[in-house]
């Protein structure tokens, strides 16, 4: 199978699969996604975020998600558990498509790794 239907084949497993168990099978969007992971990373799970908070998860996600590409490095928990990573290598500017490609790549990855997908 080539490199890109598989991605997109767990790519579309690991949508079906958040989306039933958190959005009554609503579709999730690539945002909610890495919304979802950032909370996972937090492990606050059942607590309720503002608004900056929230930003703030997505942060945490896209660096969690990044950092096996090298662009990241985690650096320590603060006083309320929220993880902190260092800049290792700036991003490359990428188109928005190249981007997306990108972020789905590291969302499956991520979700192997856990073993949430096969």
């Amino acid at each position: 199978m080539a490199r890109d239907e598989q991605l997109k084949e767990r790519w579309n497993k690991v949508v079906l699969q958040l989306s039933e168990q958190f959005a009554d099978g609503d579709t999730l969007d690539l945002d909610s996604i890495i919304y979802l992971v950032g909370i996972q990373e937090l492990g606050q799970l059942t607590r309720k975020f503002k608004k900056d908070e929230k930003v703030n998860l997505m942060h945490i996600a896209i660096c969690r998600l990044l950092e096996p590409y090298g662009y990241y490095k985690f650096d320590f928990f603060d006083d309320d558990g929220w993880p902190h990573y260092t800049t290792v290598e700036e991003l490359p500017n990428l188109k928005a498509g190249e981007q997306s490609v990108l972020m789905k790549e590291a969302i499956v990855s991520y979700f192997l790794e856990k073993e949430y997908i096969a």
